[in-house]
């Protein structure tokens, strides 16, 4: 971070300043635990537990400073809101940052991925600030920024939204160079509406940016290719078609991981990610048009994806137990994503030679097509060849499958009840495990792997 003396972070923000003038040395942190020498602590109200209570902790782990919106022990600046005032600081620090260059990643599925990849391949030739897990609202984003320093050549902003406006938002706070849009899906339809809702708050990035800002966009849906007309200046497409401008060809699934070449203005180069999925393909391709933007030669950008790995805890994370292979993906599930990984599954289950699991729980914020959604995923699992698909708390998925389907269907009730089943699993299986965050299937692929684990343990020992 920038240091600023506190009278001058309180008249950026409008605050009122209580106590020393002291000096903020490091990013400021909201949650209390997290502040080191030099932080700020950001005192925020929460629906369960009230931020300012926590002041003095702050202090004791090293901060110097709180912002809050009532009275706190030790030095602190009192404004009306904690949120809005940390969006203008973070807005007036980047406006002195004149040479950072900031890449804005929006969608609706892959911004988490496509940021750990894009990350990669940029601080291998300069210092990166990127966010740290999903750090990708007014909060988060706001704080990731303010990492910044002098020496930053890059910042990757990762914007996410629940409503129309979020995005805007978040985009006059950074002031992106570069806007990427991935793709339009159906993750938080039920809160939008519609897809149309969506696609026009994922378009507020690409109507932020500047008549020299550079627009990529990802043609894997309607929508997206449509905001190049949003945008005054440059625009770049990325895809699998050939009027793409960043385009991957001769696609191959080798042990779980994405084959292909790379085809940019540049020229041709082979990549092989490292990352779980054919679905990485698509994220593979943004990171090389923002890099192919920003100077780098093919062979950098070829070499940085093949070598990038990506660490987001339970996204595509592969477990291999004695004699199972584990797919843990229980971050968060959307149609799109919960396709993505049934195609992985079924492609591991065919090089492995065993049968295929689907552990799958509900899918949240899908709205009035809630139904049909997890319908049409359970009509996939059958058409791809799934051998059993597990329906943990989410019978929908069930609800278009005949009882004479090839396809073996479990309903389970609980984590409970799917755990019992997963007991039948044999040598050379492979499980998926996936859901919305909220359903914590993180547990059950958890109980999976300890079963495994000690099962197969067990029977080492006796032999």
């Amino acid at each position: 971070m920038i240091p600023l003396k506190a009278s001058d972070i309180a008249h950026i923000v409008g605050g009122k300043l209580v106590g020393q003038d002291v000096l903020v040395t490091a990013p400021p942190v909201i949650n209390s635990v997290d502040a080191t020498q030099g932080s700020f602590f950001l005192a925020v109200q929460g629906e369960s537990r009230d931020g300012h209570e926590f002041a003095d902790d702050a202090y004791a782990h090293g901060a110097v400073l709180t912002l809050a919106s009532k009275s706190v022990n030790g030095t602190h600046i009192i404004v009306g809101d904690v949120i809005e005032a940390l969006g203008k600081l973070a807005q007036d620090v980047r406006s002195k940052l004149n040479n950072l260059v900031v890449i804005g990643i929006t969608g609706s599925q892959g911004k988490t991925t496509t940021k750990e990849l894009l990350t990669s391949v940029l601080s291998s030739a300069a210092a990166t600030v990127a966010p740290q897990g999903n750090f990708n609202n007014d909060i988060g984003m706001p704080i990731s920024l303010l990492q910044c320093t002098a020496e930053t050549k890059y910042f990757i902003a990762e914007m996410g939204a629940r409503h129309q406006g979020d995005i805007a938002k978040l985009a006059s706070i950074a002031q992106p160079n570069i806007g990427v849009v991935l793709r339009v899906g159906s993750a938080h339809l039920g809160e939008f509406g519609s897809f149309e809702m969506i696609a026009k708050t994922k378009s507020e990035l690409v109507s932020s940016l500047a008549p020299d800002g550079v627009a990529i966009l990802g043609k894997y849906d309607s929508y997206t290719p449509q905001m190049a007309s949003l945008h005054k200046g440059k625009t770049i497409f990325f895809g699998e078609d050939n009027q793409c401008d960043v385009r991957a060809t001769d696609i191959e699934f080798r042990e779980g991981r994405a084959h292909f070449d790379l085809v940019t203005p540049d020229g041709r180069a082979a990549v092989g990610l490292r990352i779980v999925g054919l679905h990485q393909v698509a994220n593979a391709l943004a990171v090389a048009a923002v890099a192919s933007q920003l100077g780098f030669t093919l062979d950098q950008i070829a070499s940085g994806l093949s070598t990038a790995e990506s660490f987001a805890h339970w996204r595509m994370e592969i477990i291999e137990l004695p004699h199972l292979l584990l797919i843990n993906d229980a971050y968060n599930a959307s149609p799109e994503s919960v396709a993505a990984a049934l195609k992985t599954l079924k492609l591991f289950a065919q090089e492995r030679g065993g049968e295929s699991w689907a552990f799958l729980g509900k899918m949240h914020e899908l709205g009035e097509s809630s139904q049909n959604d997890h319908g049409a995923i359970g009509t996939l699992a059958s058409e791809l060849g799934i051998d059993h698909l597990v329906c943990v708390g989410a019978p929908e998925y069930a609800s278009e499958l005949a009882e004479t389907d090839a396809l073996s269907i479990h309903i389970c009730e609980d984590k409970a009840q799917a755990l019992i089943l997963a007991e039948n699993m044999n040598q050379g299986d492979v499980a998926l495990v996936k859901a919305s965050r909220s359903e914590k299937l993180e547990e059950l692929a958890q109980s999976i792997s300890d079963l495994f684990t000690k099962k197969w343990d067990s029977e080492d020992t006796q032999q």
